[in-house]
């Protein structure tokens, strides 16, 4: 059978190889600028955030198990180093990069060969959200000395921020000016059809206003603080007394990155339409940090955004990634003394949008919705990122899941299929692989449906495949409430089962698991009548989904014959 699918692997015909040079050009335009801000993220040279696009993008295209994930120095990574390279001077800083990337890269590798993907599925919904919203707002935070000119001595980004305002009169208004210049433009220009190159021309043209406007003569420019080397990037080996110290930053690193790229692995298909291999991900994502860290750029990980970035501009095999990261090396080498000439404001105020935009309001809104555990577990983790060490910040929250899990998630789920008889009486069978068109599958989840048990969950859930008029029941009856990490799956299936024509129902919940999937807009997007509340007699709830289901698939099949 012959297929339009792009090939998985580097051998692609020309026409997508043509495709994907362009797409690679227009991504490299789209990601330096960002690169070039995460180095000043991370408080080292900027141009270190170009080197992760250079061998960190070009070495994980060729070794993920997802063809297109994208593969990057991210908010979360670089906020990370920053922290972890804080304490050394401007001249040992590439030291300790060089040993850091290189010693992420190792664990990552380690954790793909020994298969450890499973446990990202362990590191729950609430707890992530709490350190991604704590990331941005870090992200927001830390750009306050570059963005007004004042710098502050207080120990804390927060308290820098707090000290900011208390010393307002000290702001540099031309640097403030610059800065929030481009975070207009960036906003604008996201409301047009320029989105995608947002960043790119709002840098430019903030830039081009410095240059020409007397007024901002007293702001500072890449150039002012550190030199970008001309030609190509060399390669550096590590210092092995270095490596005790980085150890623990590295583990931090790697956990990081790592549970964020699942998000690419479990929401972005390959060609042939599987779902990645995790943890052949964490080995693609090891061969690029160890070439990120021989030549001194940032760590890198998998990045949901620049995956779907990449997607956006037409990227259709991993080459797309690979000439990303080729082409950003031309643009170094040809146009390294324009990076000189960018404001540091200009750079700041293009984090300030990319913190704002780790702050997913939705996911909040989500967990708080579910019930006060989740809410409180993103709280704590939350604070915990903005005011301790980011290692000692992901610690907590992994054994704030661990305390949960315990609790919520003593024992594997399993999914059994409820049959009726022909006299009316109910039997369990087995759950086939996929689902059939026009017909009933109802389904009984056993076990818990908290986070690990909800991923379990989703795994065992028959595919969709090509079946069209047909219901899929899950019946909640004995469930006092579900998790967060549920309500996305049931809202994932839902849309998939929707997309090809299908229906989801809910049948047998409490009032409190109702008004969790009321609030959560469950009912919203599966429409009332596909809810069906317990009722006092066992079954009867489920007897009366069954009959609805049954009148909906008679009803589109006489439309389709129609």
């Amino acid at each position: 059978m012959t297929t339009d699918r792009p090939p998985m692997g580097l051998r692609v015909p020309r026409k997508i190889l043509t495709n994907d040079l362009v797409s690679g050009l227009v991504m490299a335009i789209i990601t330096v600028p960002g690169a070039l801000a995460n180095g000043l993220l991370a408080g080292v040279n900027p141009v270190f955030g170009v080197y992760s696009v250079i061998a960190g993008t070009t070495m994980a295209a060729v070794f993920t198990s997802s063809v297109i994930m994208n593969v990057d120095s991210t908010s979360a990574t670089a906020i990370g180093t920053g922290d972890f390279l804080g304490a050394y001077s401007s001249g040992e800083q590439l030291g300790y990069l060089v040993v850091l990337g290189i010693l992420v890269g190792l664990f990552m590798l380690l954790f793909g060969i020994l298969k450890l993907g499973f446990l990202v599925r362990f590191i729950s919904n609430a707890v992530m959200t709490g350190f991604l919203s704590g990331l941005g707002v870090l992200t927001i935070l830390g750009q306050t000395a570059d963005i007004t000119g004042y710098s502050s001595d207080a120990p804390n980004r927060v308290f820098q921020f707090i000290d900011t305002i208390i010393h307002w009169q000290e702001i540099n208004f031309a640097t403030l000016a610059a800065g929030l210049l481009t975070i207009v433009l960036i906003v604008l220009l996201s409301r047009t059809k320029l989105e995608r190159y947002g960043f790119a021309i709002a840098l430019g043209i903030t830039t081009l206003l410095v240059l020409l406007v007397p007024i901002f003569d007293s702001l500072v420019l890449v150039g002012d603080t550190t030199e970008i080397p001309r030609g190509l990037p060399r390669p550096h080996f590590p210092n092995l007394s270095l490596v005790p110290a980085m150890i623990l930053p590295a583990l931090t690193l790697a956990i990081i990155a790592l549970v964020q790229a699942a998000g690419v692995s479990g929401s972005v298909p390959n060609p042939d339409g599987e779902y990645p291999d995790p943890s052949g991900d964490f080995r693609g994502q090891g061969a690029g940090n160890v070439a990120t860290g021989f030549f001194g750029g940032i760590p890198v990980g998998g990045s949901l955004s620049g995956t779907a970035l990449i997607q956006s501009v037409g990227g259709l095999s991993r080459w797309a990634n690979i000439f990303t990261g080729l082409f950003s090396l031309v643009i170094l080498m040809l146009f390294g003394q324009v990076i000189e000439i960018l404001p540091l404001s200009a750079l700041a105020g293009l984090l300030v949008v990319v913190g704002f935009g780790m702050i997913k309001v939705g996911r909040i809104e989500t967990v708080w919705n579910t019930g006060p555990v989740p809410a409180v577990v993103t709280a704590i983790t939350f604070v915990a990122t903005l005011f301790l060490p980011l290692q000692y910040a992901v610690g907590l929250g992994v054994i704030l899941t661990i305390v949960v899990h315990a609790f919520q998630s003593a024992e594997r789920v399993r999914i059994e299929r409820i049959m009726m008889d022909e006299d009316g009486s109910f039997y369990e069978t087995e759950v086939p692989d996929e689902l059939s068109s026009e017909e009933i599958m109802t389904l009984m989840p056993i076990g818990s449906l908290f986070f690990a048990g909800a991923a379990e969950f989703e795994e065992e859930l028959p595919d969709v495949g090509d079946a069209h008029r047909s219901v899929v029941i899950i019946t909640l009856r004995d469930r006092d409430e579900i998790g967060s990490t549920f309500v996305r799956v049931l809202k994932r299936y839902a849309e998939e089962l929707l997309a090809q024509g299908n229906k989801l129902m809910l049948a047998g919940m409490n009032d409190q698991v109702l008004s969790q999937l009321e609030r959560t807009g469950i009912v919203d997007l599966i429409g009332e009548e596909s809810v069906f509340p317990g009722e006092a007699l066992y079954g009867a709830s489920l007897e009366a989904t069954m009959a609805e289901a049954q009148e909906w698939i008679d009803s589109e099949s006489q439309k389709a014959l129609d």
